[in-house]
């Protein structure tokens, strides 16, 4: 039996396919290399010891994903592949919609002509909108997303719940707040391609000297300090995360199953703090300059996580610089690479 996990070469999905690896799981990865390169998989194979299966394709491309499907005995999927930069999805909406859902219809086709369940879903925490009460909560009420990236998540979430109730399907739907951090081997981290959209890629850049400043969007929220509160996850304990999920999906007797988990700390940190806290933990400055608030972007979103603490047995153990230190790591790494 197999676990597919698409976009399994990007930031989270990389680091997912060792844990998998790690619990004697088979991988099948595809990944179109979209937003990632190929040495990545090179690394999980160093870092694990294993070697999982690699598809270099579109998941829009369905005769495709079809021959992946004939090949392997697919147990369940972990669905990770999809545009996620917030900004870039307010000037391309389109390319969001397309990409994001059609890929995810495209599996669940496959899913229910082969009689398939096991589903587990990359969500996000911009599916609350700007909630009304912290911390976040699996029951707080859904707002529509202010960006076209939250409202691709939300719908996603949404053909999850008509799938799995018409097909008789387990699905788990995790909704994550901010992954940030690189693996403990440094061998893995993420990996944006141009101009990065996430704050701590940039954070990265700019110590290193790549970028002249970090841009900070907005000093004037009310919050500690103006800027944007976030929950800042590391990106290892995420991963967990996924296989506490997945192995709690083929365990369960139930014919159908819509579990859903918020995936944070339990704290929120300002975007001031976070590069403060970077600066402390790796001795360096970060340069840094205020513009205008970004289009899409929320005040303060952190999360409640006790239901996955209770129901799958996991919680965040990472600090915030513990975490931030694992990011400068990387980005030598990646020096070393270049150089």
């Amino acid at each position: 039996m197999a676990i597919l996990v698409t976009g399994g070469l990007g930031y989270i999905g990389s680091h997912t396919v060792v844990e998998l690896l790690n619990n004697n799981f088979e991988v099948v990865i595809i990944d179109d290399l979209s937003n990632t390169e190929k040495f990545i998989l090179e690394n999980i194979e160093e870092v694990s010891g294993k070697k999982p299966i690699f598809y270099p394709f579109d998941l829009k491309r369905k005769e495709l994903l079809k021959q992946v499907f004939d090949a392997h005995n697919i147990e369940g999927c972990i669905h990770f592949a999809a545009f996620k930069a917030v900004g870039e999805s307010q000037v391309k909406p389109i390319e969001y919609y397309e990409n994001n859902l059609f890929s995810l219809i495209n599996l669940l086709q496959e899913f229910r002509e082969r009689n398939i369940s096991n589903f587990i879903f990359s969500s996000s925490c911009t599916v609350y909108g700007q909630a009304d009460k912290m911390p976040i909560d699996e029951e707080t009420e859904l707002k529509l997303p202010e960006s076209s990236y939250g409202k691709t998540k939300q719908m996603g979430e949404e053909i999850l719940r008509d799938f799995a109730a018409a097909y008789k399907k387990r699905v788990t739907l995790l909704r994550y707040f901010n992954p940030i951090g690189a693996h403990p081997s440094a061998k893995l981290g993420e990996l944006p391609i141009g101009i990065p959209n996430n704050l701590i890629p940039f954070v990265m850049q700019t110590a290193a000297g790549i970028r002249e400043k970090l841009s900070i969007w907005g000093d004037d929220y009310p919050t500690v300090d103006g800027t944007a509160v976030r929950d800042y996850i590391y990106v290892v304990d995420l991963a967990k995360a996924h296989v506490k999920a997945l192995q709690k999906l083929i365990n369960s007797t139930e014919e159908k199953v819509i579990d859903i988990y918020n995936l944070g700390t339990g704290k929120g940190s300002s975007v001031l703090e976070v590069v403060h806290a970077f600066e402390k933990a790796n001795d360096v400055k970060v340069p840094y300059e205020i513009k205008d608030r970004r289009a899409g972007d929320i005040t303060i979103a952190y999360a409640n996580a006790d239901k996955a603490e209770k129901e799958l047995g996991w919680k965040s153990e990472t600090s915030l610089e513990e975490a931030l230190r694992t990011v400068w790591q990387w980005q030598k790494y990646l020096e070393t690479r270049i150089n």
